[in-house]
């Protein structure tokens, strides 16, 4: 299948936005376990939305993206030296929580698993094999 050329722009994007953010700004307040984990691009190639990962506290989160936030103009310049286009899109950064979510969600899973099982033995039925 043929991928849009929006797709592929915004792959790029997140290899250079990670390794720009990883190596290239000095802001203590971004940790190490900082990822990039999508860029969507508009049709027009005009906004990217850029989905970030923080690992820490809600303070590290919201003190990283403040970070971001800070070196956005940075981070587009440099970014516009590795990946040439006609012009320079305009970067929206996003805190992301799906890992947070998942985690939430497995919890949820493995408390109603374990009150089924207490229902069970409680009515004194037998699980099935």
């Amino acid at each position: 299948m043929r991928r849009n050329r929006a797709a592929i722009v915004g792959d790029e994007m997140q290899k250079v936005i990670s390794d720009i953010i990883t190596n290239k700004v000095k802001d203590p307040r971004i940790p190490l376990l900082t990822s990039i984990t999508g860029v969507k691009m508009s049709s027009d190639l005009t906004h990217a939305t850029i989905d970030v990962s923080v690992f820490g506290d809600d303070k590290a989160k919201k003190d990283c993206m403040d970070a971001i936030e800070h070196a956005k103009g940075f981070i587009r310049f440099e970014m516009c030296k590795h990946i040439n286009l006609r012009v320079a899109p305009e970067l929206h950064f996003r805190l992301d929580t799906t890992l947070e979510d998942a985690a939430r969600m497995e919890a949820l899973i493995d408390k109603t698993l374990a009150d089924d099982e207490k229902k069970r033995k409680e009515l004194g039925i037998e699980e099935e094999e």
